[in-house]
C-alpha cells in the first residue's frame, strides 16, 4: 500500500504537513480529482493511464511523459481519469525564495520556475513533453527525493536542493527543446531584470511605477521593458501583477485577514481594482477564491492528523 504523502487538505486547500520542505511521491487516481489549490510549488509527472486536467487554461489530456508545473495558489483538477498516475513533486515557496533563488539567473531554469508559468496561456501552468531519456532521469531523481521524506530536514537540506536542481534541469532541457523560442529569450537575462525582481518582490505594496523602479536600477524606463520582456515574456508592472496576485492568493487560503487588509498589504489599496486583478489572475474574486478553498483556521495541520493524497 502507497504510503500516504504528507499532505493536508481542508476546502480544497492543500499544503505541505511536515518540516521538510520538499515532497515526491506517487498517487494513483482511479477516480476524477476535484478542483483545488496548494499553498506549494507543484510538478506533476504523468507516469501511467490517462486523464484531463482542468485549470483556468482550459481542459488538456494528460498521458504519460506529460509533466505540469504550477505554481502556489493555482487551482486545478483531474477528470475522466483512466488509472491515471502521477509522480508528484512538491516543494515550498519558500525554499523557492531562498535556497533556490538562483533559478531566475538561469537561462533554462529561469523561464520553467519563474516566467514560463505565467506566460500567456499559462496562467500560472506550464506544461512540459519529457522524451523517454529524460523521463527516466526524471524518476530516478524522484525516487531519490522520496527516500529523503524520513532523513532530518537539517542534515539533508542539501540533498533537497541538489535532487531538487538536477531534476530542474531535465525539464529546463525539455522546454528549451519543446518550446525553444520562449525558453531561449530567457538567455538574454540581465542583471537589471534580476534586481527589479527583487526589488519588487521584496516591496509589495509601494506604490511601484515603471519610472520609480527604472530610476531604482539607473536604467531608461523603455530600456528596462525590453530587458524584462526579453528575460520573462512580460514588462515589469505586469510581472508585479503576477507577484501580487499570487502573495494576496497565499493569504486568503492561511490567514483571516480581511480582503480590503489584503488589498492593501500587496499594493492594490483600490478594492476595484484588486478585485479586477485577482480576478483577471485567478477567475475568481478574492472574495469566491477563499470560500471555495481556504482553510479558515489559518494553520497547517499536525503531521498526526488525517491526510489526502497530493493532486
Amino acid at each position: 500500500m502507497t504510503e500516504a504523502p504528507p499532505i493536508g487538505t481542508s476546502q480544497g486547500l492543500f499544503h505541505l504537513t511536515e518540516t521538510m520542505p520538499a515532497y515526491a511521491g506517487s498517487y494513483l487516481h482511479r477516480w476524477d480529482s476535484p478542483v483545488h489549490t496548494h499553498s506549494f510549488v507543484e510538478i506533476a509527472f504523468a507516469v501511467a493511464g490517462t486523464a484531463v486536467h482542468h485549470s483556468l487554461a482550459g481542459r488538456r489530456e494528460m498521458r504519460p511523459g506529460e509533466v505540469l508545473l504550477l505554481r502556489p495558489g493555482v487551482w486545478h483538477g483531474y477528470e475522466d481519469c483512466q488509472r491515471f498516475e502521477v509522480y508528484n513533486c512538491c516543494f515550498s515557496s519558500e525554499l523557492l525564495r531562498r535556497e533556490l533563488a538562483w533559478t531566475r539567473e538561469d537561462p533554462l531554469l529561469g523561464f520553467l520556475l519563474w516566467a514560463g508559468p505565467y506566460s500567456s496561456p499559462g496562467r500560472g501552468v506550464l506544461t512540459i513533453s519529457l522524451p523517454p531519456s529524460a523521463r527516466a532521469e526524471c524518476l530516478v531523481h524522484l525516487d531519490a527525493l522520496a527516500a529523503l521524506r524520513h532523513r532530518p530536514p537539517a542534515l539533508h537540506r542539501p540533498d533537497i536542493v541538489g535532487r531538487l536542481s538536477l531534476l530542474f534541469g531535465q525539464l529546463g532541457q525539455a522546454v528549451a527543446q519543446d518550446q525553444g523560442a520562449l525558453a531561449g529569450a530567457s538567455a538574454s537575462a540581465h542583471p537589471a531584470v534580476v534586481q527589479a525582481m527583487r526589488l519588487l518582490e521584496a516591496d509589495l505594496a509601494r506604490d511601484w511605477t515603471l519610472t520609480g523602479l527604472a530610476a531604482e536600477l539607473h536604467v531608461a524606463p523603455g530600456y528596462l521593458v525590453r530587458l524584462f520582456n526579453a528575460a520573462t515574456g512580460l514588462p515589469p508592472m505586469a510581472y508585479l501583477a503576477q507577484l501580487r496576485a499570487e502573495h494576496a492568493a497565499v493569504l486568503l487560503l492561511h490567514t483571516d485577514e480581511p480582503v480590503t487588509s489584503i488589498g492593501r498589504t500587496v499594493g492594490w489599496p483600490d478594492q476595484s481594482m484588486f478585485a479586477r486583478r485577482f480576478k483577471a489572475h485567478y477567475g475568481l474574486s478574492a472574495t469566491s477564491y477563499r470560500k471555495r478553498f481556504a482553510n479558515r483556521s489559518a494553520h497547517l495541520h499536525h503531521p498526526d492528523d488525517p491526510v489526502s493524497a497530493a493532486s
